[in-house]
């Protein structure tokens, strides 16, 4: 009986032993963030915290940093989220109408262009900062968070237009003929047919396009200004600066704080995330 179940048993000790490798250091993030500074310098780095103690995620919220820049994760944090919103929606809608018209109304070359714009998806962003630095500077959106958002849109763009093109090839051109001959425009199709089907890749690209925008920090620190840094920049500002005392508590209550928005839409968005994954959104 046991030799039978022996294949089983391994899978669910090797599954077992590979949550414990990724969520030990999550649980010594929130662990370390409820303990006092006297019970760090003196407990073990996995030990349970004596009392629960809130006084570090109010530093870290409020006024955590001492120094140049001697702001909580606050306003960083609303910054991120001016900048994250519109830029998924932008860019998500973008790419749906780029995927749409690349699919469904192919014209000469849409191949080959096609061909061109996934050179966005392998193309290392470092090698764009200088150009798009100049570019924010000729729009007049250098250090600020529209400069943000327009990056980011661009950004993504590759990733998202590669998302809905892939999808909507899937769809039965059947369905764009008959609302052809019936007189439907370009448009119409769209919002009339296409739309309403594309429910699993439209959660796919927002999870995918808020997680990357949310945890980037090389646009952030490269092209933000003394107002308009995100999250990601805040975080490091508070974890670099100088003081005769590390607050590890406030440092580790920091980065849960910043990464709980992309914890909680995995959490309450994931199941979509998968199923739309599997009803096409990779298949190319």
């Amino acid at each position: 009986m046991l030799s039978k179940n022996l294949p089983r048993i391994l899978i669910y000790a090797t599954l077992l032993l590979a949550a414990f490798f990724f969520l030990a250091p999550l649980y010594v993030m929130l662990a370390t963030s409820f303990k006092d500074a006297e019970q760090i310098r003196s407990g073990n780095l996995l030990s349970l915290p004596n009392s629960l103690s809130f006084e570090s995620w109010k530093l870290a919220w409020s006024s955590a940093c001492t120094g140049v820049d001697c702001r909580g994760l606050q306003p960083y944090f609303m910054n991120s989220i001016i900048m994250a919103v519109p830029a998924v929606l932008i860019s998500t809608a973008w790419g749906a109408i780029n995927g749409y018209v690349l699919s469904m109304w192919k014209f000469k070359g849409s191949e080959v262009l096609f061909g061109f714009m996934l050179f966005g998806v392998f193309m290392p962003f470092q090698v764009v900062l200088l150009p798009m630095s100049q570019v924010l500077g000729y729009l007049g959106l250098s250090s600020s968070l529209g400069g943000l958002i327009l990056v980011h849109c661009i950004a993504g763009l590759a990733g998202t237009t590669l998302f809905f093109r892939n999808y909507y090839t899937a769809i039965p051109k059947e369905l764009v003929n008959a609302a052809r001959i019936d007189g439907a425009g370009f448009w119409r199709i769209f919002f009339r047919i296409v739309v309403p089907m594309s429910t699993p890749i439209l959660m796919v690209t927002l999870i995918w396009q808020f997680t990357n925008i949310w945890n980037d920090f090389l646009f952030g620190v490269a092209f933000s200004g003394a107002d308009s840094k995100p999250i990601t920049v805040g975080l490091n500002n508070m974890a670099n600066t100088s003081s005769s005392v590390k607050s590890y508590n406030v440092d580790m209550a920091a980065a849960v704080i910043a990464g709980l928005p992309t914890m909680l839409v995995y959490v309450l968005a994931g199941q979509y995330f998968v199923k739309g994954l599997t009803a096409g959104a990779v298949k190319g």
